[in-house]
């Protein structure tokens, strides 16, 4: 928009401080005109809106959550905001209104999503102002949530899909969106201007999610094509809960009776307002973002795996020490490794509850940040000490001393990668 020389207000929650001329390029005074305060989730009457439109021209609401919070509801965020938005619009004269909405958000809604995009749609369509509703179907972008999570499932060897991935799906990428956009507002006023209504934002043609999640696979530089394991509704209605707790609601109950919904239109009106065709999928990734997207896409997936492992090791080393393995064989170790008789049950059983300990926080949603840390410090430790009581343990056939090097790298790479995580996150 700025490069179209438009004056952009962008609302947010917290206005940046002003930008020094010494402000590097790319940072908040390349990316608006001007900020104003807006919060959607305070924001739910025609008089919080009035006092922000006196001088604007069009409004564009892109506003809206995929799965719900204590603090972030579908009729407040996707209804209740954009109502009153669209009220003060024609109080205070703006006679633009652009409304980011969803494909499937019509007559069929039956998510609490769609629905709640579907009540403002037809508020805003049925004020007699110009307005435009965009409706996309999946958007890629690669700094996008799902995208990020498509990708990862991309690079997967088998890819375990509701009904075998046979959903009908049209992506479009997210910079046709942004055209598509800027486009609209350009055209408004003159010959070309789009008549009110909805627009479906989709790619050229539908393909299905399986065909989808198989492009993407190229697109990132890999070889071959992933085992598709077709799995029944009812399975995958089961498996829904967990999937929505592990990919932040991108997948979930609610993903799955949208994809079953299926999310194709027709490209033709798109293209005809980007005077030219949207780009296939095939083209999303390009050369010079392949190697990056993939290592983020395989970490993704990669991690969870390694703390997994993890987590087993203590786990079942706990279990073990807790009585599996002779109890008296463990304290006759433990003498040689020079623990006192009476100290002996202590460490015994304390180090078993050492080891549960750090089994489970490996696996929690929240880890503490010095747990890897912390692990390595007590593999280096116990390893000291054994190479100095008992080295022969260096030369044992099985390597238990030995494989603790592998452990200490892949706790070293956790610690670095979910450090590196924290700090962006900051």
């Amino acid at each position: 928009m700025l490069a179209g020389g438009f004056h952009v207000i962008a609302g947010v929650r917290r206005v940046p401080a002003p930008a020094g001329p010494e402000a590097p390029h790319g940072g908040h005074a390349a990316m608006a005109s001007e900020y104003r305060a807006v919060d959607f989730a305070r924001m739910t009457t025609e008089a919080d809106w009035t006092p922000l439109l006196g001088d604007v021209d069009a409004v564009v609401n892109l506003v809206g959550i995929f799965r719900e919070s204590a603090e972030q509801r579908f009729d407040v965020l996707h209804r209740a905001a954009p109502v009153a938005l669209f009220a003060a619009c024609t109080q205070q004269g703006v006679r633009l209104v652009i409304q980011m909405s969803a494909l499937g958000a019509d007559e069929r809604a039956v998510t609490d999503f769609h629905r709640s995009k579907r009540a403002a749609d037809d508020y805003l369509i049925g004020l007699g102002i110009d307005a435009l509703v965009l409706q996309p179907s999946l958007v890629f972008g690669a700094d996008g949530t799902s995208a990020r999570l498509f990708c990862a499932l991309a690079t997967l060897p088998c890819l375990a899909l509701p009904g075998g991935g046979r959903q009908p799906v049209q992506p479009v990428h997210v910079d046709d969106v942004a055209q598509a956009i800027v486009a609209a507002l350009a055209a408004w006023g003159t010959a070309a201007q789009l008549a009110s209504g909805r627009l479906a934002l989709v790619g050229p043609q539908p393909l299905p999610l399986a065909a989808y999640l198989e492009a993407l696979r190229h697109g990132l530089g890999l070889r071959g094509r992933a085992w598709v394991l077709p799995l029944p509704r009812g399975l995958s209605a089961a498996m829904m809960p967990l999937a929505e707790r592990i990919t932040g609601g991108v997948l979930g109950r609610d993903a799955l009776t949208m994809l079953d919904q299926g999310s194709v239109a027709d490209a033709g009106p798109l293209t005809r307002l980007l005077g030219r065709a949207p780009r296939a999928t095939s083209q999303f990734i390009p050369p010079e973002l392949r190697g990056a997207l993939r290592a983020q896409a395989l970490l993704r997936w990669f991690n969870p795996v390694l703390r997994w492992s993890l987590a087993l090791v203590w786990i079942i080393t706990a279990i073990v020490s807790l009585g599996l393995y002779p109890v008296a064989d463990s304290y006759a170790l433990l003498a040689r490794a020079g623990v006192p008789a009476a100290l002996q049950p202590l460490a015994l059983y304390g180090a078993a509850l050492l080891d549960l300990a750090f089994g489970v926080l490996c696996v929690l949603p929240r880890r503490p940040r010095w747990l890897w840390a912390a692990q390595m410090a007590l593999i280096v430790g116990y390893t000291a000490i054994i190479s100095v009581r008992l080295p022969e343990y260096w030369l044992h056939p099985y390597g238990p001393l030995s494989k603790n090097l592998p452990m200490l790298a892949v706790l070293w790479w956790l610690h670095l990668t979910e450090e590196r995580a924290w700090t962006t996150s900051r």
